[in-house]
């Protein structure tokens, strides 16, 4: 089907045609003529990278009333990349409507700049959760008359701790909107959302929930968690024209990993919360142009970024939501190409893989590290191969014929070869020469121990390991012993709505620091506070040393503070 078939008007065609836009993918397939015919609200599961902007976006624009000024659409979103990448793609499909005007809003911008342009007419807005509530509050931001309310991206929204935000912007909302959910997997969490929030959606899914694309293929080495640095760059040097993600779980681990690549003269970078936004979209344009070949990145920071021919996905660590891996895989493999989605494991995640597979109804096949002998040889070929492939400028070179081949006169042919292929070749071999095999036998779980070093370098996969047990125990009473133990913090946070405090904006203020994310446990509403109760599993011997927090409210200078094993966050007021 193309988009000549769906009953757009001429504007919009000729827009999407302008961008060489033909067939539709089939997520706006299916979405498009049911928005367009005002099927009401909607729940649309399709991964990243499947046209979803395009699935909304074309049918609102088909309807939405140029000459009325007033706010009629709100789109809401996880980041401020994904943000502006909406906005750019509404901004380019609405060109050839004239009188249209939308406006992003998100943290990490001047306020003030916002404010003035939501006081001229806006009939469309694209928001972050957190922004959207500070506009609000100051009356800049009015969504009592909105038509269609859009969440993308609706279930990393959940896990980023922004259901309360929701909640407050859902309230301001009128009754008769109509209620888009996109996601890219659909948890229990986004049908509790969908039963509060929406009236008899319709769903509609692209593939089968939370299973992994077909054409991308799921590996995965087995090495010692001090080995797991390694690894990577084995996997780098194996793959020469490697294109790739490689997802860490915390700010810290992603500035470290990225560091180490660049020093070892990778060409890499790193994406995360603690970047500038100008810092953020200069990498992010750098990997989109292909000056970059590694990115290093949390999966927050990584969702405004969609790039269609990533070669590889690469999870330095495996997530602790089964279905965020199904999200990390399907950013390679799109557009009919095929993938690779490597994790670098240890024994102690074994247990984790299996859980994933089931989710992902896909077998994972191990796969060994590369010995050096292996790296060499094809970086070798590669080598060959670029310079059988290279171009060559009669005109440009012909001038210096003669000195090259006086310079060359004394030696022969293979001589030459050899001396530019060392030229290039002799760093592989100096540093693979006496390479160890750091894979771990399966059936051998005492070589996996690695002494009090590794553990203390891995704290995060021994909780993962704990946890797994948990699960096949069951039992809460066990969970909560275990949680209490010396190697997790129990935290009570007397903040709450007056002191305009989240869950979202704390868990974004702990997140460098801790290995999993963090849930509400209980949440106690007071006439002076809201008392929330966290649990928040964190390496202990990182407590002390910990740098004050940064979090968004009025009071934003906080430390963690430790007083015998116990956790508390004292805020100065």
């Amino acid at each position: 089907m193309n988009f000549q078939e769906i009953g757009l008007k001429q504007p919009l065609i000729d827009a999407v045609t302008e961008m060489g836009f033909e067939q539709l993918t089939p997520i706006q397939e299916k979405t498009i003529p049911f928005i367009t015919s005002n099927g009401g609200d909607l729940i649309a599961l399709a991964q990243t990278g499947t046209g979803k902007t395009a699935a909304f976006g074309l049918p609102v624009l088909n309807q939405i009333d140029i000459e009325n000024p007033d706010t009629q659409v709100l789109v809401l979103c996880p980041t401020r990349e994904l943000c502006l990448q909406i906005t750019g793609d509404l901004t380019n499909f609405s060109k050839f409507l004239k009188g249209l005007s939308i406006v992003p809003v998100y943290g990490g911008a001047s306020i003030s700049t916002q404010i003035k342009q939501l006081k001229k007419s806006c009939q469309i807005v694209v928001a972050t959760p957190g922004r959207a509530i500070d506009l609000m509050e100051r009356k800049a931001l009015k969504i009592d008359a909105i038509q269609w309310l859009i969440l993308d991206e609706a279930d990393e929204m959940l896990s980023m701790g922004f259901k309360e935000d929701l909640d407050t912007i859902l309230a301001d909302t009128p009754e008769d909107k109509t209620v888009l959910l996109f996601s890219a997997t659909m948890p229990a969490d986004i049908e509790r959302m969908a039963h509060s929030y929406m009236k008899n959606p319709q769903e509609i899914a692209v593939a089968a929930k939370n299973i992994a694309a077909e054409n991308v293929e799921h590996q995965y080495f087995m090495v010692r968690a001090k080995d797991r640095y390694e690894a990577l760059k084995r996997v780098a040097d194996v793959n020469p024209d490697i294109y790739a993600i490689v997802f860490c779980r915390t700010r810290m681990e992603c500035k470290e990993v990225a560091d180490k690549l660049m020093a070892d003269g990778y060409n890499a970078d790193a994406l995360h919360g603690d970047l500038s936004q100008a810092q953020r979209d200069n990498v992010m344009q750098r990997f989109r142009s292909k000056h970059l070949q590694i990115l290093v990145a949390t999966d927050v920071a990584a969702r405004g970024l969609d790039v269609n021919d990533l070669s590889h996905v690469i999870n330095y660590n495996l997530p602790d939501d089964p279905e965020v891996y199904v999200h990390r895989s399907g950013r390679t493999g799109r557009a009919g190409k095929s993938g690779v989605s490597i994790s670098l494991l240890h024994l102690k995640e074994k247990g984790k893989l299996r859980v994933i597979e089931k989710i992902c109804k896909k077998k994972f096949e191990r796969k060994p590290v590369p010995n050096g002998r292996e790296i060499c040889e094809i970086q070798l070929i590669n080598f060959i191969d670029k310079v059988k492939n290279v171009e060559i400028d009669e005109t440009q070179i012909e001038s210096f014929s003669a000195q090259i081949a006086e310079k060359f006169a004394d030696m022969n042919r293979d001589q030459i070869i050899k001396k530019f292929v060392s030229m290039e070749f002799n760093r592989f071999l100096d540093y693979y020469r006496n390479a160890q095999d750091i894979n771990v036998d399966l059936d051998d779980r005492d070589k996996d121990k690695g002494g009090k070093k590794d553990r203390k370098r891995d704290r995060g996969d021994r909780f993962d390991d704990r946890d797994d047990r948990s699960e096949r125990r069951g039992g809460k009473r066990d969970r909560d012993r275990r949680e209490r133990g010396k190697d997790y913090a129990r935290l009570f946070i007397s903040l709450g709505s007056k002191d305009r405090v989240s869950p979202g904006s704390m868990m974004h203020a702990f997140t460098p620091y801790c290995f999993i994310s963090m849930r509400t446990a209980s949440v106690n509403a007071s006439s002076a506070y809201l008392l929330a109760e966290y649990w928040l599993c964190i390496g202990m011997d990182t407590l002390p040393a910990m740098d004050p927090i940064m979090i968004s409210s009025p009071f934003p200078h906080a430390r963690i503070l430790l007083r015998h094993g116990c956790a508390a966050l004292s805020v100065p007021k």
